[in-house]
This record gives C-alpha cells, sequence and structure tokens, in this order.
C-alpha cells in the first residue's frame, strides 16, 4: 500500500523543484489551480471532489494523492469521497475501482494523520 502523506510530501519537495526548473510554466499552473477551486457556482469542496473523480479515471496516483488531501481539508468527508469514486467507476469501469480503492486508502492514512 502506498504511503499518501508521504507521497504529498514528496511531491511538493519536487513540484518546488520543477518550479525552479521551470517557474513561468509552474507559476501558471499555481494559477490556474488557484482560479480553478476558488468558490464561485461551486464550493470548493465540491470542486475538489470534482479533481478527484477525474484523477481516479485517469489513473493519476499523485493528482489522488493531492485531491483526497485538499478535498479533506476543504471539509469533504469520508462518505463524500466515497460517493465521488462511486461515479469515478461509474464512468472508468473496472481501472477506476482499483484507483478508488487508493483513494480510499488515502483518506483512511490522512484522517490517522488528523486531518
Amino acid at each position: 500500500m502506498k504511503n499518501f502523506p508521504e507521497h504529498y510530501k514528496e511531491l511538493n519537495t519536487w513540484m518546488d523543484k520543477l518550479g525552479v526548473a521551470i517557474p513561468e510554466a509552474m507559476q501558471g499552473f499555481a494559477e490556474l489551480h488557484k482560479a480553478s477551486i476558488t468558490p464561485a457556482a461551486l464550493d470548493s469542496k465540491t470542486k475538489e471532489l470534482i479533481a478527484l473523480g477525474i484523477a481516479i479515471t485517469v489513473r493519476c496516483d499523485g493528482c489522488i494523492t493531492f485531491h483526497v488531501h485538499d478535498a479533506l481539508q476543504a471539509g469533504a468527508s469520508k462518505e463524500e469521497i466515497a460517493e465521488t469514486v462511486s461515479v469515478a467507476i461509474l464512468m472508468g469501469g473496472g481501472p477506476s475501482m482499483v484507483y478508488g480503492i487508493e483513494a480510499m486508502q488515502a483518506v483512511s492514512q490522512y484522517q490517522q494523520q488528523g486531518l
């Protein structure tokens, strides 16, 4: 089983290093992320759950790591994340079930750390 809290820390470290190598691109991505997650017609929690569903269907480990973390920080419950996994499985089939399991493992690990 992956250690999602450690993976989160490692990805942040490497994103910082990538920011040194390609600062304009990383700044642009950071601005896009901020603009996309800022509450408007949808709140940030809902947007993070959408991002998580997409992360599961496109099978992105790092994206699952970040969006489970950020969904929990935005106030998502384990049950809301489980329903997001359910919709991702609907849209992505069996592979999404495997990555959905990883998302639920991440929830458990982050919650054990008090997030």
